[in-house]
């Protein structure tokens, strides 16, 4: 009997003997579903968690260096750093000075209440230059951005998100040339921002209005100082990141008047580091997910040894008549090997189904995009067939061993 045949003669005695107990089967398999379906939603929650995370970092641009107000007392050190001294516009300027560095956009934010007629809203407000669009994953629909003559002269206009537009106006309204008041202060509209890709946030990134830095200085916020909550730096390219971040920690520190023992009064953000970072904790998180999913998969695999050794013990007469007519060790091996494996790869392939399925439903819910993983279709595939194989060694290796005068005699 050549290999081929063989093969087919036993698989279709295990798939007989599968067919046989058809709700035993199914029982054997649920194991293996609950944790192939497991390991493919975990897997595929954790990798559309990443992309969210990773997109929002690129769509900021890994080229992008963020300061901020306060800073970190440093460890084990009782150095006083002296009052600290707020972030400035005229930080700012003296920042874009920096070799490497192509932008600069000082930021200010706040919220507030906000009216149209007899229509109002509450929402965020940012002061801010030209700059910041370029900068940011911002897009202009309708109108402009603010220009840098209206942040020189202090001028009251607004560009408004798509939420906070919906919310004041209405659909099919050009809010573009309307006023709108914010603290009591009149702004003419001069643009309408596209709506940003959902990013899972529990805050709307669309509902905001940007105006320029020194307006929301002096007639929103009346800083005297010009002081800012944080500097945007673009640089040149993410290979001069790390030596602009020196540069611009070291401009600050003497623009601030710190001593060298002193640790720093503000906070710089490398974006490309944070990047980094951000993959190394969801890959983490996601494999951390999928380990807790496989647990399932042991358990199923445990399972499907179980009820291969009472199939062992109900089928004993039938291995000894088998043996009896010229069956070796190995085809008895074989089958009850592939029997594993089957009832292994069944439950695999049910889960699959019902692992993207369940993913799809959960997606459509929640408004939260959960990729279909084929690196979890071929994990589940592989960790599947691995467990038929490792715990339906025993119990076949169990009947081969039987000895077949006994197992004639068995009842």
């Amino acid at each position: 009997m050549n290999m081929s045949v063989k093969f087919s003669v036993l698989s279709g005695f295990a798939f007989r003997a599968l067919r046989a107990n058809k709700m035993r089967s199914f029982l054997t398999m649920l194991g293996i579903i609950i944790g192939v379906g497991s390991v493919i939603i975990m897997i595929s929650l954790g990798e559309g968690m990443q992309e969210q995370v990773l997109g929002r970092f690129s769509s900021m641009g890994t080229n992008i260096l963020t300061i901020s107000q306060g800073g970190e007392r440093q460890r084990g050190t009782t150095v006083t750093a002296g009052k600290s001294s707020p972030l400035t516009l005229q930080d700012a300027d003296a920042l874009a000075s920096i070799s490497g560095v192509t932008q600069v956009a000082p930021v200010v934010k706040t919220s507030s209440q906000v009216t149209y007629g007899s229509g109002n809203w509450t929402t965020s407000i940012t002061g801010t230059n030209s700059a910041y669009l370029a900068m940011s994953s911002l897009s202009i629909k309708q109108g402009r951005f603010i220009n840098e003559a209206e942040v020189q002269s202090s001028v009251a206009v607004a560009v408004l998100g798509p939420t906070t537009y919906q919310n004041l106006f209405g659909a099919g309204v050009n809010p573009i040339g309307k006023t709108i008041r914010i603290k009591g202060v009149s702004f003419e509209v001069i643009g309408l921002l596209s709506p940003l890709a959902s990013s899972g946030d529990v805050s709307d990134q669309d509902d905001i209005i940007y105006i320029p830095v020194t307006t929301a200085q002096t007639r929103l916020l009346g800083t005297a100082n010009q002081s800012v909550d944080s500097i945007q730096i673009q640089c040149q390219s993410t290979d001069k990141i790390d030596a602009v971040q020196a540069l611009a920690t070291s401009l600050l520190r003497t623009r601030h008047r710190l001593a060298e023992a002193a640790s720093d009064d503000f906070r710089v953000r490398n974006m490309a580091q944070m990047l980094a970072e951000a993959e190394s904790v969801t890959t983490t998180l996601t494999l951390f997910l999928a380990g807790i999913a496989a647990i399932s998969l042991i358990v199923g695999g445990i399972g499907i040894m179980n009820i291969m050794m009472v199939s062992v013990t109900e089928r004993t007469r039938e291995i000894g008549v088998r043996m009896a007519v010229g069956a070796n060790r190995i085809d008895i091996l074989a089958q009850f090997l592939y029997e594993a494996i089957l009832l292994s790869l069944a439950g695999c392939f049910i889960g699959i189904i019902l692992g993207f399925g369940g993913g799809q439903i959960f997606a459509s819910i929640s408004g939260y995009a959960i990729p279909m993983s084929l690196t979890a279709m071929a994990l589940a595939v592989g960790f599947s067939s691995l467990v038929g194989i490792v715990f339906g060694y025993y119990p076949a290796h169990r009947a081969s061993a039987l000895n077949p005068s006994e197992a004639l005699g068995y009842e």
